[in-house]
């Protein structure tokens, strides 16, 4: 799907379901890894993650749009079109909109790293995904140094 046929849905959906006129841009950000779109509030803009589309079809991808389309028609007109707001969630169930989207799952979010960190003194091991200065830290059993025994990637 191109930019065009996205901004071409989202104009007939909006005006299908909203009955007025999306008068922004709408584009794909392939960048977006754990939603599926984003109104942005400066620019009045919507981005839609095109892995949604791919993974889910047509569908989906409209559900996506009405929950971005309620932000922006609620933004414009000034009331609540936060996620948290009475408006915005009377308006996407109203539209049938979707609240979340659907999971990326052969996708992982957290690091890929594992680091297997060892006591010194009494041997506890401490799995991290994150690396550590371990001369800043010490054992919390027993306050001995800590020493790196491993670091796995996961492929």
């Amino acid at each position: 799907m191109t930019q065009e046929e996205l901004q071409f849905i989202v104009e007939e959906v909006s005006l299908s379901y909203f009955k007025r006129p999306f008068l922004h841009e709408a584009r794909f950000n392939p960048r977006l890894r754990t939603t599926g779109g984003r109104y942005l509030l400066h620019t009045h803009d919507i981005e839609i993650n095109p892995k949604q589309y791919e993974a889910f079809g047509k569908e989906e991808l409209i559900s996506i749009i009405k929950h971005e389309l309620c932000h922006y028609h609620l933004h414009i007109q000034k009331r609540g079109y936060k996620h948290r707001d009475k408006d915005f969630k009377d308006l996407l169930s109203q539209v049938g909109g979707a609240r979340y989207c659907k999971s990326l799952s052969n996708e992982r979010i957290s690091s890929k790293r594992r680091y297997t960190i060892e006591c010194t003194s009494c041997s506890i091991k401490y799995i991290r995904k994150r690396k550590l200065n371990l001369s800043r830290y010490a054992c919390g059993r027993c306050g001995g140094k800590l020493r790196m025994i491993k670091m796995d990637i996961d492929h």
